[in-house]
């Protein structure tokens, strides 16, 4: 019999993960995983994780990993990248601990064009701590600290990240998906793939934000999620490649 398909080696065989049913964040995970066996470079990558559902990931792969504080990982990944140039690093980071929090770390590392590369889960809530609002909630959608939806003249508007990173000069890729459905995983490795091709080019600053869903904190199915995030999330936040110098 012919193996079509095996567990890539940089995901640990007995961890059982922790992440809520029908969330994104494992197929990410594990589409970072395959990408960085793919490239042969497991023995000198390291994780910076985020505060969040994101470090979760930590549990579950072998490469090497950092933990930074909330909001802090892309100041963290700039320093261990800056004092190891010859080692691959990346973030994996939530838009609470990227977008909130940690929004001006993320700008400047991408403003200096540190040569490093960010994963950005985007699931437009606090999903560790409580189902909070969260910079990219969106117009209208409810959370603990906002039970009567997302009100722009009190709360303001959802941060676009791509959008933001795209108007400074120096990041190199920036560049939003999702994993919705088959097709969408396909691109997302894509994306993520050539994210990291980019650090291992000497290339700069690469982000890839990932549209990703939170049932357990939205309060509905996860194959509710996903028609909830076709007809609104994906209309707030368009997918596509915001800046691609090649």
């Amino acid at each position: 019999m012919e193996k079509i398909y095996t567990r890539p080696s940089t995901i640990t065989k007995d961890a059982t993960t922790g992440f809520c049913p029908g969330c994104m964040h494992s197929t990410v995970c594990k589409l970072v995983a395959e990408v960085i066996e793919e490239l042969g470079i497991a023995d000198k990558t390291a994780c910076v994780w985020g505060v969040g559902c994101c470090i979760l990931g930590n549990a579950y792969t072998t490469f090497d990993s950092l933990g930074a504080p909330h909001g802090r990982a892309c100041a963290v990944a700039s320093g261990y990248k800056r004092s190891n140039p010859d080692e691959f690093v990346f973030t994996y980071q939530g838009d609470g601990d990227l977008a909130s929090i940690g929004i001006a770390e993320t700008i400047y590392a991408a403003n200096r064009g540190e040569n490093f590369s960010v994963v950005f889960i985007n699931n437009s809530t606090y999903g560790m701590t409580g189902g909070q609002m969260a910079p990219t909630t969106l117009v209208g959608q409810k959370a603990t600290t906002a039970p009567f939806g997302r009100k722009p003249e009190e709360h303001g508007y959802p941060v676009h990240v791509c959008e933001l990173l795209a108007t400074l000069k120096a990041p190199h890729y920036l560049e939003r998906v999702t994993c919705i459905d088959a097709p969408n995983v396909i691109k997302t490795k894509a994306a993520i793939k050539k994210a990291f091709q980019n650090q291992l080019d000497g290339k700069g600053f690469s982000l890839v934000e990932i549209m990703s869903n939170c049932p357990t904190n939205w309060g509905l199915s996860p194959l509710e999620t996903r028609e909830y995030m076709k007809e609104n999330t994906l209309k707030e936040f368009p997918l596509g490649v915001y800046r691609d110098n090649g």
